[in-house]
């Protein structure tokens, strides 16, 4: 399921980005699949949990993630301007797929360092994803640059639309954050050893007293 998580957000990018309909039509279809997938397994799990209502209590934002997506069926209702709900459905399941993303990099993801990269990367991608389905940036590549380079600096969102000015602020947030786990990570790794260092000093200095 993890890996399945990472390529479902792969599979909505490609939906986003392809121009022939045959590969648009492939990659709904996948996705539709993908999607069932992860329906199925909620369901096993509330099923194992005995649709106790502490697991539901638990889950109700994975519930929310697995509805969302579904508002693509409602095309009909797209002539009413207040409620775009195709538009809302493909900005959710952009959203589903990065929250699943980074969930299924913290399952496959032994290390911290290695973990804290393949969620930075998935951030960036969903964040790009998001920027181009709202229409920030004509070109997908230019989204993907900004919205990466943000993430790791804190700095890069040019444009000065509302919703592209929430999210630099969100991934300015992230990258702080990202920078001070991967300090405290890499303080932690190097004062590893000074423990197993003073050691031997310390019985040796005994050892002479005692003599």
């Amino acid at each position: 399921m993890g890996i399945l998580g990472l390529l479902f957000l792969f599979v909505v990018l490609g939906q986003l980005v392809a121009t022939q309909e045959a590969l648009v039509t492939a990659l709904t279809i996948l996705g539709w699949v993908f999607w069932l997938v992860f329906v199925a397994e909620f369901l096993l799990r509330a099923y194992v949990a005995r649709f106790q209502l502490k697991f539901w209590k638990k889950s109700w934002w994975q519930v929310i993630f697995l509805l969302v997506p579904f508002l693509r069926f409602f095309r009909s209702l797209q002539a009413l301007r207040l409620f775009r709900l195709s538009r809302v459905g493909r900005l959710g399941a952009i959203l589903s797929a990065s929250v699943r993303g980074t969930r299924s990099a913290g399952r496959l993801m032994t290390s911290r360092i290695a973990w804290l990269v393949a969620v930075t990367a998935v951030v960036a991608l969903g964040s790009s994803q998001l920027l181009y389905a709202t229409g920030a940036y004509d070109s997908y590549s230019d989204a993907l640059f900004e919205a990466a380079l943000t993430t790791v600096t804190g700095s890069g969102i040019t444009s000065t639309d509302g919703f592209p000015r929430v999210l630099h602020i969100t991934l300015a947030t992230y990258s702080v954050a990202v920078f001070a786990t991967l300090a405290g990570t890499l303080g932690a790794f190097f004062l590893r050893g000074t423990p197993s260092e003073a050691e031997p000093r310390t019985s040796t200095s005994a050892s002479t007293s005692t003599r």
